[in-house]
This record gives C-alpha cells, sequence and structure tokens, in this order.
C-alpha cells in the first residue's frame, strides 16, 4: 500500500498552536509515563511521529488522536521539552478543520482576527435578526416570550441544530471514512455484543462519567481539594451545559403540554427551574475556574492557549452570566431596563454557540465518543 507523504502538515501544525515537535526524537518517555498507553502502544509518540515523518493521512486516521485528556505529564516528563501535550492539543484541532468542508473550522483556529469578527458578527446578526419580529412590551414586569415571540425563537433554535448537526454529521463521517479506510491487519472481529459494549463505554463511561478523566488521567502531585481539580471543573462545565441544554428542552415541552408557559416565573423548587439554576451555577463556576486558570497559566495544561480555547471559552461564560442574571430579573420587585437587551445578548449567544459546535473545540463533544468506541471495538 502507497503512502503519501505531505510536507505541508509539520508548518500547518504550527498554524493551529502546535510547538517545534522537531525537538521529538522518538526516545518514547512521554508513551512510557502516559497513563491512557498500555499494552506497548507507542502513544502519543506515533502521533509526533506521523507528523515529522509527513503521514497526514495517518495523522487524521487516528482515533488516538482523540483519547488524549490534556493531563500534560507526557510534556513535564520529555526530555527534550518537545511539549507532546500542546502538540495533542494542535492536532485535534488541525483534525477539526481537516474534516470540515467549509474552511471555517480553519479560518477560526488560526486567525484571531476573523474570529474575533465573526463571532462577534454572528451574535449581533443573531440578535438584530430577533429584535426585527420584537413586539412592544410592558415595561412594568419582564415578558421575555411576548417581546420576542417564543414560537420564533423555538424555530430559530430548530434551524441552529439542523445546521449544526448537518455540519456534523459531514465532519463525521469524514473521520469515521478516513478510520475504517486504514488497513487494520489481525483485527477481531466485531460482534454485536462488542459493539454494544464499545458504545456504552464511549459514551457512558468515558463520555458522560469521565472514568479514565477522573481516575487515570488525575494529576498525582495535585493536592487541590476535589471540587477545584481539573476534572471537577470539567465535569461541571460539561454536566452544566447539558443541564441548561435539557431545562430549556423541557421548559419548551411543558409549555407545548400546556403545563407552564415558557419564560414565566416559576418557585426555585420547580423541577425545571431548580435543574436550570443548578446546571446555571455549575457551568458559571467551571468555564469562571478555567479562565482565570488561563490568565493566570496556573495549570501545566492551560499555559499554552488558543483562539479557539479563549472563544469557547467565552461564549460559555456570557452564554452562563447572562442566563442566569435573566432568571434573577424575572424575581425583581421592578422590571430592569437592561433585561430586554440582556435577554437578546443571551439568546444569541446560545444559538451561536450551537451554530459553531463543529467548528471549533466544542466539536470533540462528537469526535471523541466515536474515536473511543472505535478504540474499544478494536480491543
Amino acid at each position: 500500500m502507497s503512502t503519501r507523504v505531505d510536507r505541508n502538515i509539520y508548518p500547518e501544525l504550527q498554524r493551529f498552536g502546535a510547538t517545534d515537535i522537531s525537538a521529538c526524537f522518538n526516545c518514547g518517555v512521554c508513551s512510557a509515563i502516559c497513563p491512557l498507553s498500555a499494552d506497548g502502544a507507542s502513544f502519543p509518540r506515533r502521533m509526533s511521529r506521523y507528523a515529522q515523518l509527513g503521514l497526514r493521512d495517518q495523522l487524521l486516521s487516528s482515533p488516538e488522536l482523540w483519547s488524549c485528556y490534556g493531563c500534560s505529564e507526557c510534556t513535564e516528563s520529555c526530555p527534550t521539552q518537545a511539549d507532546p501535550a500542546s502538540f495533542m492539543a494542535a492536532a485535534r484541532r488541525y483534525a477539526v478543520a481537516s474534516y470540515d468542508r467549509t474552511h471555517l473550522a480553519y479560518l477560526l483556529a488560526t486567525s484571531r482576527v476573523f474570529a474575533g469578527v465573526f463571532v462577534v458578527a454572528l451574535v449581533g446578526l443573531l440578535a438584530a435578526f430577533m429584535y426585527s419580529v420584537h413586539r412592544p412590551a410592558d415595561g412594568s414586569t419582564l415578558a421575555f416570550f411576548e417581546f420576542i415571540p417564543s414560537d420564533f425563537v423555538h424555530n430559530l433554535g430548530v434551524v441552529a441544530m439542523a445546521v449544526m448537526g448537518t455540519a456534523a454529521l459531514i465532519g463525521l463521517f469524514e473521520m469515521v471514512r478516513r478510520v475504517l479506510r486504514r488497513p487494520r491487519p489481525g483485527a477481531p472481529k466485531a460482534t454485536l455484543r462488542k459493539g454494544a459494549d464499545a458504545a456504552v463505554y464511549a459514551v457512558g463511561t468515558e463520555a458522560l462519567a469521565q472514568t479514565r478523566f477522573r481516575k487515570d488521567c488525575a494529576d498525582a502531585t495535585e493536592s487541590r481539594p476535589w471540587y477545584s481539580q481539573r476534572w471537577f471543573i470539567h465535569f461541571a462545565t460539561m454536566w452544566g451545559f447539558l443541564g441548561l441544554l435539557g431545562a430549556t428542552m423541557l421548559d419548551y415541552g411543558l409549555e407545548l403540554l400546556g403545563v407552564k408557559a415558557t419564560g414565566t416565573a416559576v418557585p426555585i423548587w420547580y423541577p425545571v427551574r431548580l435543574l436550570g439554576t443548578l446546571a446555571g451555577a455549575a457551568l458559571i463556576y467551571g468555564t469562571t475556574v478555567l479562565i482565570v486558570r488561563r490568565l493566570r497559566k496556573s495549570d501545566r495544561s492551560s499555559l499554552h492557549s488558543t483562539t479557539s480555547d479563549w472563544t469557547f471559552l467565552t461564549m460559555l461564560w456570557v452564554a452562563g452570566v447572562t442566563g442566569f442574571v435573566l432568571e434573577l430579573a424575572l424575581y425583581l420587585p421592578t422590571a430592569p431596563a437592561w433585561g430586554y437587551p440582556m435577554f437578546l445578548v443571551h439568546v444569541a449567544v446560545a444559538m451561536a454557540l450551537v451554530l459553531l459546535v463543529p467548528f471549533g473545540k466544542f466539536a470533540h463533544v462528537f469526535y471523541r465518543p466515536v474515536a473511543l468506541f472505535a478504540l474499544r471495538l478494536r480491543g
């Protein structure tokens, strides 16, 4: 089988934030120290070697690329300071851009100016589009879904989800096509039972429960309490976002059933309200800690921040904070003047987050489970 060598992959990876991987001389220390490298596997060393040799197809078809949790033990142990952890993160950004047919992921990851202008313009256009259908609202109370009809917001959300889903499926198809095309000599035959086990492992054990992140990839030298450790911060951010998404969908479902009107104030112990409150608090806590640590560079895993990191975290934080403030505003004795403009910002940022999922850091929510499924299925 012929192998295609791409001499441009090395400078391309540097555009995505990779350090000078030419310093790596394939000693194998990173593979020896990595808690996810087992049974003699040359992970993550093999990924760096692919890049050095210009083996683009092999790099992009390796599901191992997505199994890294960025604990940075390999970087701390590297005798030549090649920084394999940063390389792995850059390679994942490069993979997202390579799977994307629109070229948007490439521009968002490699140009800070473009990323900033594009995100601000997208949020502004979404807010302006919603404002174009606004209705006069009574200034005595906050009635968000009288100001912007709930059906309009719902339909706009459905369109955003459809666009995001289509782009994600195209990227996933490209990834799976590459993984399946790669020869697997002597690979065990997959069975229905093995496939089910791999699916439960990838989605439940890894993606949702993050078992290996908590156990294998924990910083053994970290003396922080559990609520400030890396795994919990990531856990709170992920489940905070999922919880808010679930609360939004449940709230709209209750409106369809005639139980309550969307956006109306309910007691704090109301199930949907309680879920949204707890999820919002978790999201704000997680993103705030992540932003502060990146600003201070207090974590070995946050020493190098990219445009993709900041764009994603900032949008998550803004969506969480504005949503939380809007919930509190519903209980104020008088309607604040900033209520409706903040509502437009909140919904526009949330919509933009959904639309940009397949093109940025958040894309790993799709690619990682599929990659872990492939690895588990392979055994």
